[in-house]
């Protein structure tokens, strides 16, 4: 039993350290509140080359001397600025795209009003989209260029390859909902017409408010986006590194825009609860989207830990198009990770360049190098992941296994869809999960990942861990406390199933000794397991 006069000095400590902790917080709260409101974001040069209404056409600057002659368009979403694609330098997108020799175009769609109220799907795909295709082919010189699509821009540029086959060269779709009949997840939950009238929110409001769709993306996890990350910032407000990525995500998430109302109509009722795309019923302007057009190259892009767009959602895909040569790149983050966590850009956007090059005719191009990131700046962020309510899952990206699911049809044909989908993991994840551990993973994705952009109010989810990769080994080889391990058996601690206990076992922790000295930054990155779940379970191994 403890002495009472030491646990008395023990509170008396703690005031004054909390205390003390404040008065550093105060100090420099000016400094960070003047980071947060001048945060650069979007920095990567640009020249507007196409207006129509509110939308732009932006071309990037090259940054190669040569650039591969077939362009690539990125297609953004409807719901948020685009510059989540080029947040900071270090994890831009478009600058990775650009130093791999790349042509870049993106579109921004602007903010509609109320005067556009009624353009529907038909307006942004026959119309703006292939507007500005036709402005890249005659800048370009080419017949044919390549897309990428991201989220619900991936959505819109497969039905724009389906009706305009002959203008797209090779067709990348990063996060894209295309299969809603049944893994969509909670969206396709939330949106179904046994819950959710569309015209209900346009009829009050014409187009739908950024507000609304802030609201509902945050209510997949209110703790996570409206306390928790308020806390973490409060907790690191000290590590400038820290505030800057904060301030960058926070100000994307700030600045969502409306969306125009019989779009939203559209999407809602043709894609997610009629699945009419995946179906081949979806008509555009009377004509009918035929998905089995789509015989050039197809490179689906998804996340592991995505619950807004779940790889469900969109890799059944590519068994319904006339394409022979697909691929799956299956990356172990969120939806937000795939754009801005460091790993995505080390590991995931090298393969998709890679890609893009072997099916790109035209000039060689030597890439410019890699630019490493400051070591504080990854020190800070493989900080800031602790804790994080995005976890393993966003913006650990899964430790150092990469995760990469590709699949390419022009290989090997499987006997069957399923068996297809069952190589894919087997082959890129190690070995198969099972049943519980699938299920007990997508339970904890569900709590601790943020949504997407706009769409939710995640945290500074940018913000990702980029830790060394040997870091979990290294602090299992560590020696062990002076905690005596009683037992190896995890499953004893609160939380913890089978599948949990075998991933910390294959990061190298096995003893209750190692689990209470790990890092759990590190950890949260080696295993995929939330931060939060590994500080529970280490709190009660520190206090056997």
């Amino acid at each position: 039993m403890k002495n009472p006069y030491s646990i008395a000095l023990d509170m008396q400590r703690q005031a004054w350290e909390a205390t003390a902790e404040l008065a550093d917080k105060t100090r420099v709260a000016p400094d960070r509140t003047e980071t947060v409101e001048n945060i650069g974001v979007g920095q990567t040069p640009s020249e507007v080359v196409y207006e129509e209404n509110k939308l732009e056409l932006l071309h990037y600057e090259p940054m190669t001397e040569e650039q591969h002659d077939v362009p690539i368009l990125i297609v953004y979403a409807l719901i948020n600025k685009p510059y989540i694609l080029d947040l900071q330098p270090d994890r831009s997108v478009v600058q990775t795209l650009l130093e791999a020799g790349f042509d870049v175009y993106l579109i921004d769609w602007g903010e509609p009003s109320k005067l556009d109220r009624s353009l529907s799907l038909d307006d942004y795909v026959n119309r703006y989209i292939d507007n500005c295709v036709d402005v890249v082919r005659e800048r370009s010189g080419q017949d044919e260029i390549n897309i990428l699509g991201y989220c619900m821009g991936g959505t819109k540029s497969a039905m724009y390859a389906a009706l305009y086959p002959e203008k797209v060269k090779n067709l990348a779709l990063m996060a894209a909902g295309l299969c809603f009949a049944g893994e969509g997840g909670v969206l396709e939950l939330w949106g179904s017409e046994d819950y959710y009238d569309p015209e209900e929110i346009t009829d009050a409001h014409d187009n739908v408010p950024a507000e609304f769709l802030d609201v509902g993306f945050a209510l997949m996890d209110p703790i996570a986006n409206n306390v928790t990350k308020y806390v973490r910032f409060y907790d690191n407000v000290e590590d400038e590194d820290f505030v800057e990525n904060f301030a960058r995500m926070e100000r994307w998430l700030d600045e969502g825009i409306d969306v125009a109302g019989k779009v939203y109509e559209e999407f809602i009722r043709d894609i997610y609860q009629d699945n009419k795309l995946y179906n081949n019923e979806l008509e555009l302007g009377g004509e009918r989207v035929d998905v089995s057009t789509i015989d050039m190259p197809v490179l689906q892009i998804v996340a592991e830990y995505d619950h807004l767009i779940p790889p469900g959602a969109s890799k059944p895909f590519n068994e319904v198009v006339a394409s022979e040569d697909t691929e799956i790149l299956e990356f172990a983050t969120g939806h937000i990770g795939m754009s801005v966590s460091s790993r995505s850009h080390e590991e995931l956007w090298p393969r998709v360049c890679e890609w893009f090059e072997e099916r790109s005719d035209g000039t060689d191009v030597e890439s410019e190098p890699e630019r490493p990131a400051p070591e504080e700046t990854d020190a800070a962020l493989a900080e800031d992941v602790t804790g994080d309510e995005t976890g393993a899952d966003d913006l650990a990206d899964g430790g150092s296994s990469i995760e990469v699911e590709t699949v390419s049809e022009s290989e090997s044909e499987p006997e069957s869809a399923s068996e297809d989908l069952d190589a894919e993991t087997s082959e890129f994840h190690g070995e198969d999960r099972s049943d519980e551990e699938l299920a007990e993973r997508a339970e904890d994705d569900i709590q601790d990942e943020p949504a997407e952009p706009g769409e939710m109010t995640v945290d500074e989810e940018v913000v990702e861990d980029v830790t060394d990769e040997d870091a979990v080994g290294d602090a299992a080889a560590e020696e062990p406390s002076e905690i005596e391990a009683e037992t190896d058996d995890f499953t004893e601690l609160t939380g913890v199933g089978q599948a949990y206990a075998d991933a910390l076992t294959t990061a190298g922790v096995e003893t209750f000794d190692q689990l209470a000295d790990a890092d759990v930054a590190d950890l949260a990155a080696e295993t995929g397991i939330s931060p939060s779940r590994l500080e529970d379970w280490i709190d009660q191994v520190r206090e056997r």
